[in-house]
């Protein structure tokens, strides 16, 4: 039993804005630095005690920067010793051979390292630091050389759609399991760039397609983030008969997203807070928000994806959709489809 009753669905991922602080200034970044006011060991244990009557979510330690912080290595313990499988998402330039040492002992499922392009050049401008992809890739090396499972996350943008192929390859050369490629959500600092670097909707419909031609190639597993209407394109072209996939946005269904400070938001990118873990408890807020009950129902979408025939699989993305027009619940901006109902 994972304690949620029959109304409630399991939560399988729990992310964790364990900081605001980070050694580089991304200009995609949806962090908003919030000071000193970031919870502590203390409360964050408080937080994982909790997520136990939700079900058994894999714990994913993000940022920031999540090696900043000094509790880490306890917290991932506390989490594995509550049965949570943990991931860590880092920029990897902090990673030497001391420090993949310690990320080894802590046994995480898999460790995600940003790459933003497949040269210093690309990822460096995206990134804000000279040298930065230099020190994220001896980071993978330093990783891989303790034997840790590496996941490589690229947010693709305008700066890099031209490297798709290369940045696979790069995975791949390196020896990572996955490749996750995280389509920008324009959010926090990344308001400031989305007219420059958003992909247009037909460029997301390449990106997606781009995804299902790799996905029947032998290699690291890959998939795109923030891209529900991925299922959509590969239930079109065949693809999902018989396959594990997600049933649309995850965010608020499946997802839930811990700020450094204690907010709880429906995911990382949709920041419509739901409560406070500061004033009340992570499991009655998954239960009891009706931001997120709304979120979990479908047939409360508006616009095309309201009337479209892939809403159950798709649904489009309600941050994506939040950030074009203040509506969490709006029509998914950057998809190209035009739903029979509509027609």
């Amino acid at each position: 039993m994972n304690g949620t009753g029959a109304q409630f669905p399991p939560l399988r991922i729990l992310f964790w804005e364990s900081t605001t602080r980070c050694n580089l200034n991304c200009i995609h970044c949806r962090r908003v630095p919030t000071g000193d006011d970031e919870l502590s060991t203390a409360e964050f244990r408080t937080v994982l005690d909790s997520a136990a009557a939700l079900g058994e979510p894999l714990i994913i330690f993000s940022g920031g920067e999540p090696l900043i912080r000094d509790d880490w290595e306890e917290l991932s313990a506390f989490a594995k010793s509550l049965g949570f499988p943990t991931a860590l998402a880092t920029n990897g330039t902090l990673i030497d051979t001391d420090m993949a040492r310690r990320i080894a002992a802590g046994q995480f499922h898999r460790v995600a390292v940003s790459l933003d392009g497949a040269d210093p050049e690309t990822h460096d401008s995206f990134r804000g630091l000279a040298g930065a992809f230099d020190r994220a890739m001896a980071g993978v090396s330093a990783l891989r050389s303790e034997g840790v499972p590496v996941q490589i996350n690229a947010t693709i943008a305008a700066h890099n759609l031209d490297q798709l192929d290369r940045v696979y390859q790069l995975t791949r050369d390196l020896g990572a399991a996955a490749l996750h490629l995280f389509l920008l959500v324009p959010v926090g600092c990344g308001m400031q760039i989305a007219q420059t670097h958003q992909l247009t909707p037909q460029q997301y419909e390449q990106v997606l397609n781009w995804v299902c031609d790799r996905q029947q190639e032998a290699g690291p597993q890959i998939r795109a983030t923030c891209a529900p209407h991925y299922n959509r394109i590969a239930e079109q072209r065949g693809l999902l008969a018989g396959s594990e996939h997600y049933r649309g946005c995850l965010a608020g269904r499946s997802v839930i997203f811990v700020s450094a400070t204690g907010e709880v938001y429906p995911c990382g990118y949709l920041p419509v807070t739901c409560g406070s873990v500061r004033q009340g408890d992570l499991a009655d807020i998954w239960r009891s928000s009706q931001i997120l009950a709304e979120l979990r129902d479908a047939d409360r979408l508006g616009g095309k994806c309201g009337r479209c025939e892939y809403k159950s699989i798709c649904g489009g993305c309600r941050a994506r959709a939040y950030a074009a027009c203040g509506d969490y619940l709006s029509e998914e901006p950057t998809c190209t489809y035009r739903p029979r109902a509509a027609t």
